[in-house]
């Protein structure tokens, strides 16, 4: 092929590539006109309210077993002996005179709990003259031995144990320190607060008959989910007299307890206190409805 004849063809071949260019420029935009970008699409996650406890798994617990030092284990027995003197330094700084007197202890047996080792102790000098505390040890090494002033020489110290902001920080440190699930026992977990702030929990089967005033007054033990997550138990204990006391202790979601109450179950009655149950979405229940979640009767 002759220069001259390449010459010819060469505008042609650059013609064909502009018309081709062209004609995908002009596709290109069909395509866009036709198919317009979709709009983004938030996704939408259902919300999980945080629950610290599963509800159906309160265990069987009916009342916290308290054992003298005779019948403690062996094992125990030497991690008390172990703790003596740390258990000595924490009652001086709360100045509960554990040097003083005569002292005895007894076991408080958790399993809600069971990493952790807890007492009783209490000095008697007569009436009006009585001082407890409680004190937790952990079994493992984890953590350290703790203690809730209870009464000295028959005063409460700061405010009542019960919804003492010492008590309910000790209690949040112990839990911590055992690493609880969401699947641990929530009336066992109660009890144990209980028992630590300076009660000897009973609790009612929601099958009794009434038969006294006492029983007559008993609220069966619950667990409610509110609307934010978190829970709220509450329980009667039967042990105090005249009347049983109702507690109510508020968790948030990561199962740090909030707050806790305990009050004479016929002032509660009285005043009306006890809220509308609700169910796992928040809504309120009826009065014919289950409550989320009852202790199931036996």
């Amino acid at each position: 092929m002759g220069s001259m004849d390449r010459l010819k063809i060469l505008p042609a071949l650059l013609a064909l590539a502009s018309i081709a260019a062209a004609c995908a420029t002009l596709q290109a935009q069909e395509v866009r006109q036709l198919s317009p970008e979709a709009p983004q699409v938030k996704e939408i996650h259902p919300f999980e309210r945080p629950m610290p406890f599963a509800p159906g798994d309160e265990g069987q617990l009916r009342a916290i077993e308290f054992r003298t030092a005779e019948r403690m284990a062996q094992k125990d027995r030497e991690l008390v002996a172990d703790a003596q003197s740390s258990i000595a330094e924490h009652a001086g700084h709360a100045d509960l005179g554990f040097n003083q007197g005569v002292w005895s202890y007894r076991q408080m047996v958790c399993p809600a709990l069971p990493n952790h080792l807890f007492l009783r102790f209490m000095r008697n000098n007569g009436a009006g003259d009585v001082s407890i505390f409680s004190a937790s040890i952990p079994r493992e090494g984890e953590g350290r031995v703790r203690i809730v002033p209870i009464q000295q020489r028959g005063y409460s110290l700061f405010s009542p144990a019960p919804i003492n902001a010492i008590t309910i920080s000790a209690f949040n440190h112990i839990r911590a320190e055992e690493h609880a699930s969401a699947t641990v026992d929530w009336l066992g977990t109660a009890a144990c607060y209980a028992a630590l702030a300076g009660g000897d929990p009973v609790l009612p089967l929601l099958s009794e008959t009434p038969v006294s005033e006492k029983n007559d007054l008993a609220m069966p033990a619950v667990l409610e989910i509110p609307a934010e997550g978190g829970a709220v138990i509450r329980f009667t204990d039967l042990t105090p007299v005249p009347h049983p006391m109702e507690w109510t202790m508020t968790f948030d979601g990561k199962g740090k307890l909030l707050k806790a109450t305990h009050l004479d179950a016929d002032i509660a009655a009285e005043k009306g206190l006890n809220p509308t149950p609700v169910d796992l979405a928040g809504r309120p229940l009826s009065q014919t409805s289950p409550i989320t979640k009852p202790l199931p009767a036996q």
